[in-house]
This record gives C-alpha cells, structure tokens and sequence, in this order.
C-alpha cells in the first residue's frame, strides 16, 4: 500500500478507529493484523515470507538465549543470517549474478546460455531482513535479551509505518515500544500530522512534480543540451532526499500517532561540510546497521592482520581503514539493487571517504558539524556537487547510459536555458525553507513552535493541498524510488 494513495488515508482511518476498541493485548494483535493487510495490499503471497523470516529469527533469538554452549550459539547465528541472506539473494541478486557471469564467460570466449528466473522483488525485503538480521545478532553478542512475546516480536518485524522503507530499526529501541504498544495516543498527534505533512509536500508537491522532467532527460540524454543533463542530474538529487525523507517523515509521523518513536533517517545531509557529515545524516540507519554490524566487526581484523604483516611499511591503520570502508561501501551499494550502477555509486563513496581521511588538518573525532561561518559554505557546495555526481550511476540504467550522460555533460553543448536555471533555484530555496530552519534549530518538528491556531491552519491547508494532488493523480500514482529496494 502506498502512502501517497487515498487508499492509505482509509486504511489509516480504519486502524485507528479499530485501536480504541479492546484491551492492550487485542489492540497488538489489532496493529499486527493491520500491518500483515497494509504489506498484502501490494501481493498477499509475500506475507507468507515475511512470517517465516520473523518465525526463524524469533526462534533463533529464544534458542541462543537458552544455550550456554558456544558452538551451538555461533551456529544458531549463522541459522538465522544465512536464512536471511539467501532470501535476499534470491530474490533481489539471482538474476544479476547469473546475467555477470554468463558476461564473464562470454568475454572469455565460453559461449553459455544461462536461464534466468522471472523473480519478483518483494517490496520492503532489504529492510526487514537487515532489521531482524540485527535482532540475532545482538542476542548473539549479549547485548540484547530475546523477546518470549512472539506478538511483540513480530510487531517489531512488521511494523506497517516503517516495514517497507525504513528506517531500519533496532530491537533495542523499538521492541520495548511494541511491548508498552497501546493503540492511539493523543499527545502525538500534533507531532505526528506536523511530520506527516513534511512528508507528504516532499513526496507529492515536490518530488513527484519534478519526476517526468527527470524521466524525460535520462530517456532522451542523448538528443538533449548539456544544460538540460546537468538539470536533470541536480533535479534527481532533489527528487531522491524529498521522495526518500518524505517517506521517513510520514512514516515518523503516523508512528508518533501510536506513541512509537522511530529514529530520524535523514538530518539535513545537504548541508555536510564532508563525506563523514554526509553520512552520518544521509540514511542514517543504513549507514549505522553498516557501521556497527560490516564495518567495525570486519575492518578491525583486517588491521590486525596488516599490523602483524607489517605491510609495505605503510601504517595499519590506513590500510585498515581504506579496505574495510572500501569493502563497506561496495556492499552498500549492492544492498541498493542488483546493479553495477550501485556498486559503482557504493565505491565511489567508499573512495570519498577515504581521501578525505587522507586529507591533512582533518578534525577527528568531531560528532557533530555545523556551518558556522561563510567559509564553512565553501565545504558544503564542492561536497553537495561530489554527490549528485554520484546519483548519476544511481539513476542511469546501466553502465553505459552513465558514461554517455556525462560525456554530455562535460563536453558542453548547447548555451544556457534560464529557464533551467530558474526551476533549479527554485527548487533549492524550496530546499532551504524546509531544511533550514530544522538545521539551526536542531529541531524536526520545529512548526509546533507556532501559535496553535497558524499550525492548524498549515495542517488543513497543506492538507488539503495534498489530497486534491492526490485525487487528480490517481491514475499516475508514483511509488517511492527506495520501495525498488
């Protein structure tokens, strides 16, 4: 079910109204119901595979907890990852690594004919199995008890606000919340609309206004000027945060309506002074699960085994680093799709990060960055455009479609169009009225600051303008880019 179809605004309506009715125990089987409806809405035999990640890992996670033995335990975990992984595989990689390798032995003059399976994607499956892939995993390292309520449990799997684009959730945070779960909570709901809304004029009024402008240039790059590629590639940019934080901020907002704090995934990452920044407010529960569950359990060994090679002489650290961010990065973006075009856009991140760590007069250990001067603005603009370079792989189809869009972009031809010029500031001031208050004021929900009555009146207007966008485009609704995912 989408968020941006009339439809959910029903299903949201129904759900509610359904969780003032029984006790606390009813109102969780109510929740779980209503989110095995809202993921079967798209294709009802998927949720059949949904339930058996969340059986496994729910069994995994008791089991591991029962036995002391370290065989057992270690063999428990790779149970409950290899059933994860494989699904994934499966599903999401099959085709693409049979398509390579048929590539590959064609190059080496091996003609093969290798079938491929019309698989289907099941929306929602990167996300799901990377969360409880988590759940195990914690378990595993003692840093987490397991659950005995399996209706928590597969609540927390399942969560209908948060189930098919994130933010991946841990257990730690979100599990106790499934626990205390009790319906509707009327605190909320001011904050939860307030975010809805965001969500809802990035989505609808921004991001899907400016995508046939960007599906018309990545079609016809090759008869289009070099202005109109360079617009089309900063549009995607744009399109990609408002249509991705929408998502998030909706999916925030009708959580908060049930008393669920989900994490913030997106803090602004257009004003980063540097790839770090960049990723510690750009999907930001991607880039933690990365962090905590690929690279620091992965990049450390590395640096051991370096530290005792004594390689080249060259400081373990270094290598270690280069290597497990390199490594990190390249799984990430395979984790986008089964596509060289994402591992390329992956790589091509990893290898930010690492100059950047190369760079002399780097501050380290800095959690937080701010722009705080108008030289800080000069960090943010050459970074930003490191970026959108990097969405051109991430948009274009396949490798050759990247390399010919931007030669036509470097190889400039054609003047300027204004016009061009003028939607593209445009869109970039709608950017800052949107993000910057929020940055100065660290503050997502900074309207509830408002007097109440100019909120409500934003609430309705906005509203309103949301829903009649929605009606006179019934027929072309859009689905989120992450829901390919």
């Amino acid at each position: 079910m989408l968020f941006n179809n009339p439809v959910f605004f029903i299903f949201l309506i129904i759900v509610t109204s359904s969780l003032f009715l029984g006790n606390q125990k009813s109102k969780k089987i109510t929740l779980l119901i209503a989110s095995y409806v809202f993921y079967g809405y798209w294709n009802w035999q998927f949720t059949f595979l949904l339930l058996w990640s969340t059986l496994i890992d729910y069994s995994c996670g008791l089991a591991l907890d029962k036995t002391g033995s370290a065989g057992k335990r270690k063999g428990l975990l790779i149970l409950s990852i290899c059933n994860n992984l494989l699904i994934l595989a499966f599903f999401k990689y099959f085709n693409f690594f049979t398509g390579s390798f048929a590539a590959l032995l064609h190059s080496l003059g091996i003609n093969v004919s290798l079938s491929t399976l019309n698989i289907i994607l099941p929306v929602g499956i990167s996300f799901y199995t990377f969360q409880t892939m988590s759940y195990t995993i914690d378990i595993y390292r003692n840093t987490l008890k397991p659950t005995t309520n399996f209706i928590d449990f597969a609540n927390f799997v399942s969560f209908f606000p948060q189930l098919v684009a994130g933010p991946i959730e841990r257990a730690s945070r979100l599990l106790p919340q499934m626990e205390r779960f009790n319906g509707f909570v009327k605190s909320g709901a001011r904050g939860g609309l307030t975010l809805m809304l965001l969500g809802y004029v990035k989505k609808v009024l921004i991001s899907d206004n400016i995508a046939p402008l960007i599906d018309d240039c990545f079609a016809n790059f090759a008869t289009r000027d070099s202005i109109y590629l360079v617009t089309g590639l900063i549009l995607f940019s744009l399109q990609i945060y408002f249509d991705f934080s929408g998502y998030s901020d909706i999916a925030r907002g009708v959580a908060k309506l049930f008393g669920v704090d989900l994490v913030i995934n997106f803090n602004q990452p257009y004003f980063s002074i540097n790839p770090v920044d960049f990723w510690r407010r750009w999907h930001i529960s991607l880039s933690t699960w990365l962090r905590d569950y690929l690279f620091l359990p992965v990049v450390y060994p590395v640096m051991r085994k370096i530290r005792r090679a004594r390689l080249y002489k060259i400081k373990a650290e270094s290598w270690g680093y280069g290597a497990g961010m390199m490594a990190t990065m390249f799984l990430g973006g395979l984790w986008h799709g089964a596509s060289w075009n994402f591992v390329l856009w992956g790589s091509l991140h990893g290898f930010y990060l690492i100059v950047y760590r190369a760079l002399p007069g780097r501050k380290k250990g800095v959690k937080s960055l701010k722009i705080r001067n108008a030289g800080a603005v000069f960090k943010v603009v050459p970074l930003y455009l490191l970026v959108t370079l990097t969405w051109l792989p991430f948009r274009a189809p396949d490798i050759n479609t990247t390399w010919q869009y931007l030669k036509g972009m470097v190889f400039w031809t054609g003047g300027i169009d204004f016009s061009q010029v003028g939607l593209v500031l445009f869109l970039f001031f709608i950017l800052l009225l949107i993000d910057l208050p929020a940055y100065i004021t660290d503050d997502h929900l900074y309207l509830l600051k408002l007097p109440q009555w100019l909120l409500n009146a934003i609430l309705f207007a906005g509203f309103l303008a949301v829903l009649i966008t929605m009606i006179f485009h019934l027929d072309a609704v859009r689905p989120f880019i992450y829901f390919q995912f």
